[in-house]
């Protein structure tokens, strides 16, 4: 075994995997706590990715285009949730297909705009070029930086869920979204917050992404699909279950396409059939 590449795969399954972190945590908390399957969750990724690359073009500035393309996807995520989930309470197929249409609508419109061809969000000078590893030769920097993005974005929703009163409330509509409501919170605005935090972290991983990979129609299935296997192996409304899944789905997409490319996508739905049909609720899951 080539001990380089080994560890190579490694890395890029490490990068890979703190990509889907970022985009599956906020999903994972729509998810669980709305009951939403948000199937527009690969667009609002896409189109924070093309605003922040917009953002890039007129300012130059790395940091302002990821508060640029991360408040776009939020403002889109609330405005889904304002304008067509809210009125579906309860029905979960046709908030389905409701953001099924969304998300289709979405694609044509970035289309329409940005064209079918592909484009990139020029990282800063800062961390541009590659650093020299022990054993591994140079290594991107900008993708060892999304490695400390994503471990940080995980230590700020902890803190969020576990030491402010919105993460409690967050926690408990989670656990019971009923008594939540008994209790006299306003679930209705928690649950705005909530979009609204699911789709600003989409909109930081387009802009992560753009930034590592490249932006071009057909990303937005290609991370809606990532972030459904994600949440289903760690367990709807876990962040940390999020981050387990996230690291099995990079590892498992990474080695596959590594060492047997041929059936390299099949190593994901192995691991998420291994997982359902031990823990049906996810790594992480908790009985509802």
């Amino acid at each position: 075994m080539d001990v380089k590449f080994f560890l190579t795969v490694v890395l890029n399954s490490l990068t890979l995997a703190a990509l889907y972190f970022i985009v599956a945590a906020g999903f994972t908390l729509v998810f669980g706590l709305m009951r939403v399957l948000n199937l527009a969750h690969g667009a609002v990724y896409l189109l924070g990715a093309y605003v922040g690359f917009e953002v890039m073009q007129a300012t130059e500035s790395w940091l302002l285009a990821a508060a640029g393309g991360a408040v776009a996807a939020a403002l889109f995520g609330v405005f889904m949730h304002v304008a067509i989930l809210s009125w579906m309470p309860g029905q979960e197929l046709r908030q389905t297909l409701a953001t099924i249409a969304v998300s289709l609508i979405a694609a044509d419109l970035m289309i329409a705009n940005w064209g079918g061809l592909s484009y990139q969000i020029e990282v800063p000078d800062l961390l541009f070029g590659s650093l020299p590893l022990p054993g591994l030769g140079r290594y991107p920097i900008f993708r060892l930086t999304l490695i400390g993005i994503a471990i940080a974005i995980g230590v700020l929703l902890w803190l969020l869920l576990n030491r402010t009163k919105l993460g409690m409330m967050i926690r408990a509509g989670v656990d019971d979204r009923d008594m939540l409501a008994a209790m006299g919170k306003n679930v209705p605005l928690v649950f705005i917050a909530v979009a609204g935090l699911g789709g600003l972290l989409a909109g930081l991983g387009g802009v992560v992404g753009g930034s590592a990979l490249a932006i071009a129609p057909g990303e937005d299935a290609r991370v809606l699909l990532s972030s459904l296997v994600v949440v289903i192996v760690g367990g709807m409304g876990s962040v940390v279950g999020a981050a387990m899944g996230a690291l099995l789905v990079g590892f498992a997409e990474q080695f596959g396409l590594a060492y047997t490319p041929t059936y390299g996508v099949v190593y994901t739905f192995l691991i998420m059939v291994a997982v359902l049909a031990v823990r049906p609720r996810g790594l992480f899951g908790a009985a509802t």
